[in-house]
């Protein structure tokens, strides 16, 4: 007994390590917003090289997740893990110091080669590690630590950058790897593939090319708009690419072979929809992630600091949404010890979730310049409460699906069709926040082209127009128009909300687990799953 407590123990532990693991990537992408204006007067970088900053993690990134993937169940899960933290915690040192744009873009290159690694292994360890009854609390731990880096991030990042040089924003990194490292390795048990599947070269290529053009295409449509050439080139390429890897991952099984992922997986109705809803989350919280940043400081007027500060009611609201949904989807024991269902289904806890969700964006979409601050907190913590409802429910219904043989790639195969997914809610999203902004906006007909140019082009701009040209009048317009677009924004986010919670309800299966024997019917095809494991061994 005392030798199973303390294995028991010693697995939760090990998921406070992969908890810190993806805190450190999801912090990393919500301080370089914060850092980029002042990156860009620092190095005299253009607009151009400042969205290759961000750029290039991004597509580092979509390029090597699924190949992260097959390398954690040929090698090892551990062993890819703790060398995709050295390398992140290395590069983000690099992007630190960097002394001019180009080796800054490089760096940052190299920081997505860590980070493409990290979300999917941390999938993986959570599939081969907990039982069934224990995988929604695992969940809850890891999409904790993914989404307290959203306030939290421009917190410590605007604190930073009043009191230091930009590059400290990325040093946030070092300590929080520092201690993930050490808890990794001494914690977590090493899992790989018991077949050491092929590395399957073509895929690879395949699938690698067609990510990149794909992320690269909406991209480049969020900046540059959908009737550019390029973009439209990119995104078409991208998607044909993604058709040909299909038909390729196919005749691979046909051959024998092992495949780079198992897309016979979104046969199985738990992981499909899993996968789709966790990328409707994506959609959703972007409306809030992305405009009310821009809200506190740019409308109201606060420091980035006082902003993130602000955005803290959503990590509260989180964390009852996970307390609450993880106490009424859990099993249950009756005082004579029998196994009784859980208080409410998988699919009844993911669709409350995403009810709630569009409940706090659809009162976050009435708005008004003048509206109180308390109204803004109230509506976002009622978001995260449906956030924490509705994210482990979709997460766990997707990884309940995964076996430990290939666990990793599938954990890659969930994060790379989120990745996607949240590149394209950018793109859209952006673009109806954007021409929703401009529609409202009065004539500038008076102002000189520049001027209108930088007022047209976001809140920001225009703010810094009518500050320099002294015009309180021009201030309140814009602040108005961006209020308006805002309003918009949240409606749509609202909606797709909505349509998740009603997906949800009419595809989700009812227990997150409850598709496994369609799993296991299923795995025999690829030839590579292994005889089920206790957790923990």
């Amino acid at each position: 007994m005392v030798t199973v407590m303390k294995e028991s123990t010693r697995r939760w532990w090990a998921m406070v390590a992969i908890a810190l693991s993806t805190l450190v990537v999801s912090l990393d992408l919500t301080v370089l917003t914060l850092a980029l204006p002042t990156i860009g007067r620092t190095m005299h970088g253009s607009t151009g090289d400042l969205q290759w900053v961000t750029d290039a993690y991004s597509l580092v990134m979509a390029a090597l997740m699924l190949p992260a993937g097959l390398l954690g169940d040929r090698y090892g899960r551990k062993r890819l893990l703790l060398a995709s933290l050295v390398v992140f915690a290395v590069s983000s040192v690099w992007v630190a110091y960097s002394t001019g744009i180009g080796e800054l873009i490089a760096a940052r290159a190299v920081l997505g080669v860590g980070a493409a690694a990290i979300f999917p292994m941390a999938i993986a360890v959570v599939s081969v590690l907990f039982r069934e009854d224990e995988r929604q609390r695992a969940i809850m731990m890891l999409a904790a630590a993914m989404f307290v880096s959203y306030p939290a991030g421009p917190v410590l990042g605007g604190f930073l950058l009043d009191h230091f040089w930009w590059g400290s924003v990325f040093l946030i990194n070092v300590p929080v790897v520092a201690l993930a490292i050490p808890a990794v390795m001494f914690l977590l048990p090493e899992s790989r593939s018991q077949s050491k599947p092929s590395l399957d070269a073509g895929g690879i290529a395949i699938s690698s090319a067609g990510l990149i053009a794909l992320t690269y295409g909406f991209i480049r449509a969020g900046e540059r708009g959908w009737s550019d050439p390029v973009a439209l080139a990119t995104m078409i390429a991208g998607a044909v690419a993604l058709v040909l890897f299909v038909g390729w991952e196919r005749r691979t099984v046909a051959a024998g072979r092992a495949p780079l992922v198992d897309l016979a997986l979104f046969r199985v109705a738990g992981f499909r929809w899993g996968t789709i809803l966790m990328m409707c989350v994506t959609f959703a919280m972007f409306g809030l992630m992305f405009t009310v940043p821009l809200y506190f400081q740019d409308v109201r007027g606060l420091a980035p600091l006082a902003a993130g500060v602000r955005m803290l009611p959503m990590v509260g609201g989180m964390l009852v949404g996970m307390a609450l949904g993880g106490k009424l989807s859990a099993d249950r024991e009756s005082k004579a010890g029998e196994a009784l269902p859980p208080v409410v289904s998988a699919k009844a806890a993911a669709t409350a979730g995403f009810g709630t969700m569009a409940l706090g964006l659809a009162v976050g979409a009435f708005t008004a310049p003048g509206s109180s601050t308390g109204f803004a907190l109230t509506w976002i913590a009622v978001m995260g409460v449906g956030l924490g409802i509705a994210l482990p429910s979709a997460m766990n219904a997707a990884v309940a699906q995964l076996s430990e043989e290939r666990s990793a790639s599938g954990g890659a195969l969930i994060q790379a069709v989120r990745q996607v997914g949240a590149t394209i809610g950018v793109a859209i999203l952006g673009t109806v926040i954007s021409n929703a902004y401009a529609a409202r906006l009065p004539s500038l007909a008076h102002l000189p082209a520049a001027a209108a140019a930088a007022v047209r082009s976001g809140v920001a701009g225009g703010a810094d127009v009518a500050q320099a040209a002294s015009s309180p009048v021009l201030l309140g317009q814009v602040r108005s128009a961006f209020v308006g677009g805002m309003d918009v924004m949240l409606w749509t986010c609202a909606g797709i909300a909505i349509a998740s919670a009603l997906l949800a309800w009419m595809f989700l299966p009812r227990r997150s687990g409850g598709q496994n024997e369609e799993r296991d019917a299923r795995e025999p095809e690829t030839g590579h799953r292994p005889p089920r494991q206790p957790a923990g061994t």
